[in-house]
């Protein structure tokens, strides 16, 4: 089920202004950024809990929202299952009564079946009669997703679906989740500001900064060659430098002093470059894009070594390997590394003194 949302909103720090589109059936979209972004208040636009200031939202061939026309579908007439950050499940209820509340038409026997349906789906059998504060974190979200899915919705919207579990629980309940939305016929929308959820759990992904939407991309597209610096930085990469084009496909990195290759197009309006910390090596003889470099200091991390190396101009680049790979080069207090043009990423959308 396709959806379309161009929608704009004033908020109190800054404006929403949201394009984006789930093109096909069992797309998972991210929406990733920043906490304060504007991710949540896009959803809760999508499920009509709030209304935007203009724009319009498309689901299928129904429309939700639009401005012009003066069309605003109440949320229990948009077929938009929504699962809260903390479930709102209501607490004086049972696990039946409350997927029961999800189910549309029908006589109560009929509800109670459907209820009784997606539950057992949901592999809370034996747990009917039992309430929210009884059940485990990954129970209750169990049971907020039957309750959506027994009101069949057209779309379902998560809003940071892990964020009220502990790290344990999460790797199992990824998978869960992995295999429900595999199995749902719509499209998805998945909210959050953890890249490696969005990896593991998205077809596609569009960062929000400060409430404005940059381009969809696949995930595996976004994380390779971010376009922006906002996009570079929300998928993890510890190295920018402000730049400017000195040459055909030449990069003054100012930050670093240094002048590096790359092998993808650079656009008109670059403003900085990014590497990831990982795709760095130790320069040889001859190696082009060589960056001479001093050890500032060494951090030991829990599988890896992490080396902060101090550059010509003054600033730092951040090095991860592993740590026999460290061992090997004999813990040295200079080093030259070097980075394969392909893995230089030219961005956009920087400003001077904005990290």
């Amino acid at each position: 089920m396709a959806l379309t949302v161009s929608i704009r909103k004033r908020l109190r720090t800054f404006t929403l202004d949201v394009n984006v589109q789930v093109d096909r059936p069992n797309e998972v979209l991210g929406l990733l950024g920043a906490s304060g972004c504007g991710k949540s208040m896009t959803l809760k636009c999508i499920a009509g809990i709030e209304r935007p200031d203009s724009g319009r939202i498309v689901l299928g061939d129904r429309v939700l929202f639009d401005s012009d026309k003066r069309i605003d579908l109440p949320p229990q007439q948009r077929r938009v299952g929504y699962l809260f950050q903390n479930y709102a499940l209501f607490p004086n209820m049972t696990v039946l009564q409350n997927v029961m509340c999800g189910v549309r038409g029908g006589s109560k026997a009929d509800r109670r079946e459907r209820a009784e349906r997606h539950i057992a789906v949901m592999r809370l059998t034996g747990l009917e009669a039992a309430r929210p504060a009884e059940l485990s974190g990954g129970q209750q979200q169990r049971c907020a997703m039957a309750r959506i899915l027994a009101n069949e919705p057209e779309v379902i919207l998560l809003d940071e679906p892990f964020s009220a579990l502990d790290g344990y629980l999460r790797w199992q309940l990824e998978l869960e989740l992995a295999d429900t939305l595999r199995s749902f016929p719509g499209g998805t929308v998945f909210v959050s500001h953890n890249r490696d959820e969005v990896y593991r759990m998205c077809d596609t992904v569009c960062v929000l900064s400060d409430g404005k939407s940059e381009p969809k991309l696949p995930v595996r597209d976004f994380f390779a060659r971010p376009l922006t610096l906002g996009a570079a930085l929300i998928s993890g990469c510890k190295n920018v430098s402000h730049a400017t084009v000195v040459g055909d496909g030449m990069l003054r990195c100012e930050d670093w002093g240094v002048t590096l290759a790359t092998g993808i197009p650079v656009p008109a309006d670059v403003t900085d470059v990014g590497i990831r910390a990982h795709y760095f090596r130790p320069a040889c003889q001859g190696d082009c894009n060589r960056i001479p470099c001093t050890v500032d200091r060494v951090i030991d991390s829990t599988f890896s070594t992490i080396v902060m190396l101090r550059t010509p101009a003054g600033g730092l680049l951040r090095y991860e390997l592993e740590k026999d790979d460290w061992a090997r080069l004999g813990n040295p207090s200079r080093l030259a590394l070097t980075i394969d043009p392909a893995c230089v990423m030219p961005l956009t959308g920087g400003e001077r003194g904005a990290r």
